[in-house]
């Protein structure tokens, strides 16, 4: 079951639900908010090999996973190149809030993926008590380069009730490796070998 329109709105309204900036009413869907494309992305350094399966548990040395990617800032009138085969990372420019008893689906635009733009790898689900940015996980497996620009409608969101609150919202577990993200962080599974 997800929340319709007319559920979204309630949501925002009585800041159940909050989303900042909050959308148009525009960016309501049927059953999803659009999202859009903030200015921060994240590059592969080319020629790392990464252990994604240590032995004794996971290694979270996060300088050293920093060292996978590097960050690039581009201005609301430049656009980010993602070139065929590439892969990066990308945020929301909204900051989404999510109550302890409602799950996030991230899905990606069609219009973007009949062009070769996946827009997310495998996280499409955004845990209930949620609180940050949305890191995008971004894969061009079509033939052109792909321009993308800041403030471009990127992908919707819809949202999922649970039967019960859960009993461990992400905002507040101990071990929330991406808690409170401003910028897209690199995995803070495996270590550099």
């Amino acid at each position: 079951m997800k929340l319709a329109d007319v559920d979204i709105r309630a949501a925002l309204e009585a800041g159940r639900l909050r989303i900042d900036p909050r959308p148009a009413e525009k960016e309501i869907g049927a059953v999803s908010v659009d999202l859009q494309l903030g200015t921060t992305f994240r590059v592969c350094v080319p020629g790392q090999a990464v252990d994604l399966a240590p032995s004794g548990g996971f290694w979270q040395d996060n300088l050293k996973m920093d060292q996978l990617m590097t960050q690039v800032e581009i201005r609301h009138e430049e656009a980010f190149y993602l070139h065929p085969g590439a892969f990066a990372l990308g945020i929301t420019r909204q900051r989404i809030t999510l109550p302890d008893d409602l799950a996030g689906r991230l899905d990606g635009r069609s219009s973007l993926a009949r062009v070769g733009l996946m827009v997310h790898a495998t996280a499409h689900t955004i845990d209930p008590g949620w609180d940050g940015r949305i890191t995008l996980e971004f894969f061009n497996c079509g033939q052109w380069l792909l321009a993308m620009r800041a403030g471009m409608h990127i992908c919707a969101l819809s949202f999922e009730p649970l039967l019960s609150p859960t009993s461990k919202p992400y905002a507040r577990q101990s071990g929330a490796k991406y808690r409170g993200q401003d910028s897209p962080l690199p995995s803070r599974l495996g270590r550099l070998l």
